[in-house]
């Protein structure tokens, strides 16, 4: 047998004489720091060994002479029996290391964790992931300190560097989840948590991976010394989770305290799940305390009743799991239509707006007899409650859904109301959902008071955002339909809407009708015997005037329905749609 290769002969596992079936072990050649085994060829008896330990032979150099021969049975090649089950110590010790970190390996912390009526981040991660579908990436990372304690401690204390992060499946569909841990040095940022974060960050983007944020911790970690870091502001996770914007999925989960870095990160996503527990500030104490502002509790800082109210949070969960829930439930409407689903009958829409024009009446219920039976997920709905927005279901289609409330300000419009209409028509142009928009509106709010939050600007957002969708849109009047708020309400036109259609108890005009007869009538009025009877009388006249039907004669209108049409008319006006023309850059965190 030659030599394969130029190298130097380490050991010769055989001796004269020896019988050695095919593929035994006959040299070990070591070259370029890698050891080749030379085998036999076939079956046979050694009959000469030509070198020996430390030589060293130039390739194709003889090494043994075999000659080929029946053996005995008992002859064994080498290897040739492997126990599948035997651990070596390599793997061993990979095992152990990886089990330091789980929450098996951790009881004390996770019992402290459950005390608090807690679930750990690898539980909940494990809950929103299809089973077995998690992998995990750094989880062998430990917080950049070694200069300051010692390894062993390191790998107990400060698993995965405090960021549970990898792939799985959710829905089965692919999706990046990341899930600071608070029982590691309080879910604060160190260097190697920044650098697992943007490996996360860069894979959801290359990958086009939906991203599930839980955020629960501090912010930056001040006591990491494996570093040169001077001040961390190069740091690229912030920059990375704002270019995901408007091209994936995001969503934030907040539970427990989430200040600074992980309150940043978590008011990128397209949308913020929390629970009752849940606080959330660009601040914590020390920070707040350290700018002189005062000694506050954690407790003290963006609670959940401000968060809510404010527009911050989205949809409030009633603890981890529902919040979890939440969160699947999320992203299935950007995974396309479903086949199983089952609707309200559609004739029970003909009786929920009163014949009185001016009695309010429920628009949630008019949603959710609209969509498809437990379709509806409402966004914000502790915010601007003139304005309702959800993601609903038609026919097992996804799509956008924003509906004026009557019970709130008779259904104006005001700013806090704009804002949100115009930033979830973002988020659903961004993820191409159709949107479905259900008009009741006598406008927009005007007075001293509302021009004190600059309306102007945050009003005509609605306008900009609205001319600008890519996606399909249908307006359908359920009732009032007036002036500048109506024109909203159908992304700026009733011409710009794929289908602009309205009940039959919808009304249409430049202004509220009660407004036009006191402008367009005041002589008038002013010099009536009974001034409320002649007003009473001509608005009767204006309604007639603005009534649907005849609206529609003028063509102002493309129709005016059946309500329990109107599924068919949104299913007709978003089906075989052509492909996009471009896409939103981002959308708006606000």
């Amino acid at each position: 047998m030659g030599a394969p290769m130029q190298g130097t002969v380490v050991s010769v596992k055989v001796t004269a004489g020896q019988e050695v079936r095919a593929g035994a072990a006959l040299v070990v050649l070591e070259a370029m720091k890698m050891e080749h085994v030379v085998r036999a060829e076939y079956d046979g008896i050694v009959e000469e060994v030509l070198v020996e330990a430390s030589w060293t032979v130039k390739r194709d150099a003889p090494l043994v002479r075999v000659r080929a021969a029946e053996v005995a049975a008992a002859a064994r090649e080498e290897g040739a029996s492997i126990d599948l089950d035997a651990v070596r110590a390599d793997l061993a010790a990979v095992r152990a290391r990886h089990e330091t970190g789980l929450d098996a390996g951790r009881p004390e912390a996770v019992r402290r964790r459950h005390e608090q009526g807690r679930r750990t981040a690898r539980e909940n991660i494990a809950d929103l992931c299809d089973d077995g579908t998690f992998t995990e990436y750094g989880a062998l990372a430990i917080a950049a300190q070694r200069r300051r304690r010692p390894v062993e401690e390191l790998i107990e204390r400060t698993p995965a560097d405090g960021l549970v992060c990898g792939v799985g499946e959710i829905g089965g569909r692919p999706a990046a989840v990341m899930s600071y841990d608070y029982t590691v040095l309080a879910g604060t940022q160190g260097y190697l948590n920044h650098r697992k974060t943007d490996r996360m960050l860069e894979l959801a983007a290359e990958r086009r991976l939906p991203l599930v944020l839980f955020a629960e911790g501090g912010g930056g970690r001040p006591g990491d010394t494996d570093t040169t870091t001077v001040s961390g502001l190069d740091v690229t996770s912030f920059w990375a989770m704002g270019r995901l914007s408007g091209e994936v999925p995001l969503v934030g989960i907040a539970s427990g305290r989430c200040f600074a870095g992980n309150a940043a990160l978590l008011g990128c996503c397209d949308v913020i799940i929390a629970t009752p527990d849940a606080n959330i500030g660009m601040g914590g104490p020390a920070m707040i305390e350290g700018g002189g502002l005062g000694t506050f509790r954690p407790e003290e800082i963006g609670p959940i009743g401000v968060q809510s109210a404010n527009g911050v949070v989205d949809i409030v969960a009633s603890d981890e799991a529902e919040a979890v829930a939440a969160a699947r439930r999320y992203l299935s409407y950007f995974s396309g239509p479903r086949e199983d689903w089952t609707a309200p009958d559609q004739r029970l829409l003909r009786h929920l707006i009163p014949e009185n024009r001016k009695t309010p009446y429920d628009v949630a219920r008019v949603v959710e007899t609209l969509a498809d039976t437990d379709s509806v997920l409402e966004l914000r709905g502790g915010f601007a409650p003139g304005i309702r927005t959800a993601l609903v279901r038609v026919g097992g289609v996804p799509m956008g859904l924003l509906a004026n409330d009557p019970t709130h300000l008779g259904g104006a419009i005001d700013r806090d109301g704009a804002d949100k209409a115009a930033r979830f028509l973002q988020l659903c142009d961004a993820h191409d959902l159709p949107v479905v928009s259900l008009c009741d509106t006598p406008g927009f709010m005007v007075g001293p008071e509302a021009e004190t939050t600059a309306t102007v600007r945050h009003f005509s957002r609605l306008f900009v955002t609205g001319a600008n969708l890519t996606v399909p849109l249908i307006t359908v009047v359920l009732r009032k339909a007036y002036g500048l708020g109506a024109q909203a309400m159908a992304g700026g036109s009733f011409k710009a809407p794929v289908a602009t259609i309205s009940w039959p108890t919808g009304e249409i005009g430049g202004m509220g009708l009660e407004g036009a007869v006191r402008l367009g009538f005041r002589k008038e009025l002013e010099a009536a015997e009974d001034p409320d009877a002649l007003f009473d009388e001509m608005v009767a006249v204006a309604y007639e005037h603005s009534k649907a039907l005849n609206a529609a004669s003028a063509f102002e209108l493309d129709d005016v329905i059946d309500p329990a049409e109107t599924r068919r008319w949104i299913l007709a006006s978003f089906k075989d749609r052509p492909p996009r023309q471009g896409r939103r850059r981002f959308i708006d965190t606000w």
